[in-house]
């Protein structure tokens, strides 16, 4: 039997990590077992599964210099589907948590953990929570006081799950709302 080991992504992943940020390429076939939660198709990926697949602009590339250049802007966890003894297939590349460090003028040091992401077919295996688990293994060793993340608002499955884990919803208990600027936005103020 099969087993999923959670680890640190390596530049070799980033591949990988593209494939599950984006809708899957042309050509890409997933077998579904059962055990997606239902909410997603089997090949379905992040961005398409958000509804966001417009937004995606990100390159293997950039997410090579990004994360792995000598001053990475993140980290990023891999969940590995490791075969048993004496199955053909190697290792394969599930799921992934992405995240950075930030820091809070009342808290200190915080992760913000900006996609954590589980292939439809291991859904329900535990996976996702394994690499939440290990997103706060690291926060806790870099003296981290919180973990910090977002939620779609349809997505009550997700939310479900980290209320279960501990999670607070800011939304509910303080009342936070969530805001950027986009490039253009940003090149205005900054008079460019």
């Amino acid at each position: 039997m099969a087993s999923t080991r959670i680890r640190e992504a390596r530049e070799r992943d980033c591949a990988d990590i593209l494939r599950m940020i984006r809708v899957k390429p042309a050509g890409w076939k997933t077998e579904c077992r059962g055990a997606g939660s239902g909410v997603v198709g089997a090949g379905e990926e992040l961005a398409e599964y958000e509804q966001l697949s417009h937004q995606v602009k990100i390159s293997e590339e950039a997410l090579r210099a990004d994360g792995f250049g000598e001053n990475p802007f993140f980290h990023c966890l891999v969940a590995e589907v490791v075969p048993a003894s004496g199955e053909l297939q190697g290792p394969r590349v599930v799921g992934y948590g992405l995240y950075y460090f930030s820091y809070s003028t009342w808290k200190g040091r915080n992760i913000y953990l900006e996609d954590i992401y589980v292939m439809p077919q291991y859904r329900g295996q535990g996976i996702g929570t394994k690499i939440i688990k290990k997103v706060a293994e690291v926060a806790l060793q870099k003296g981290c006081s919180q973990v910090r993340l977002a939620v779609l608002d349809w997505n009550k499955k997700a939310m479900d799950l980290y209320k279960s884990l501990g999670a607070q919803d800011l939304t509910e208990a303080e009342g936070w709302r969530s805001f950027r600027f986009e490039e253009e936005a940003m090149k205005e103020m900054a008079g460019c």
